[in-house]
């Protein structure tokens, strides 16, 4: 019996997802970070736990749950409204969040702003991917 358990162990942890992506809204070695993080706790379950990690150090560090969602649907748009106000929106879902003073906002207010990018699956890993900002060439 306790062979069988030794032998199945990896199979029931295969399929968990634990992982994170992250924006940097100072550069990759800064201390302004947004990250969401999606826990998947069983492999029999097909909604993962996501939370938001908002960091601009030495002032801000806190950690926020924001859904449940399928794991493998977990698609996130980064939007910023200047000022260190973030918005953050998955299909009708929508979260604010200010980074100066680590706030989270009950209501989410305007349209958001600018989009930088999208947190999102890519195959088995959890990826952030930053927005092409196309330029429009002025008129003669």
């Amino acid at each position: 019996m306790r062979t069988l358990l030794i032998l199945l162990a990896p199979l029931t942890l295969a399929a968990c997802v634990d992982d994170s992506a992250s924006y940097y809204a100072d550069g990759p070695v800064g201390n302004h970070a947004l990250t969401i993080h999606r826990v998947q706790k069983h492999f029999w379950s097909k909604q993962s736990k996501v939370e938001l990690i908002m960091q601009r150090l030495p002032d801000c560090l806190r950690r926020v749950e924001l859904s449940e969602m399928p794991a493998d649907e977990v698609a996130i748009e980064l939007l910023s409204g200047g000022d260190n106000v973030w918005t953050l929106r998955a299909g009708d879902q929508m979260w604010q969040v200010e980074t100066q003073t680590c706030t989270m906002y009950p209501d989410v207010k305007g349209d958001g702003g600018e989009l930088m990018g999208v947190f999102r699956p890519d195959g088995d890993k959890f990826v952030y991917e930053a927005a092409v900002i196309e330029t429009v060439p002025a008129d003669k």
